[in-house]
């Protein structure tokens, strides 16, 4: 079982720019297609970008496209998102979540993946 912890968020003015890193433990990150989901208040969690077990495929919701980039270094267990040009629209909890299931698809429901971490938050200010 992976244990996944997120970090990397904070408080940027709009149009700023930040990292989230997620850390995975106790699995094989590289059997892992990996997510970042996004929740923010009295809303639902939402889908932002997911990326292949090897990180040669990515999907992107269309709301990040173009702002936003998901990598993954398996050599390090970590997944990345770096997130340009943000927006208020942005500003929200951020999770990463691991799909165990060995499919081609990268899945853009949560209900699809297995482990999440406790989330990380981001503030984009006006």
């Amino acid at each position: 079982q992976v244990q996944l912890v997120e970090s990397g968020g904070g408080l940027v003015q709009t149009g700023g720019s930040l990292r989230l890193s997620c850390s995975a433990s106790g699995g094989t990150f590289s059997s892992y297609s990996m997510a970042w989901f996004r929740q923010a208040p009295g809303k639902e969690r939402e889908f932002v970008a997911a990326i292949s077990r090897s990180g040669g495929r990515t999907n992107y919701a269309d709301s990040v496209k173009g702002r936003f980039t998901i990598s993954r270094d398996n050599a390090k267990n970590t997944a990345y998102l770096q997130m340009n040009s943000l927006k208020p629209e942005d500003t929200a909890v951020y999770y990463c979540a691991a799909d165990a299931t060995m499919t081609w698809a990268l899945r853009d429901r949560s209900v699809y993946y297995d482990y999440w971490g406790q989330g990380t938050q981001v503030t984009v200010s006006s």
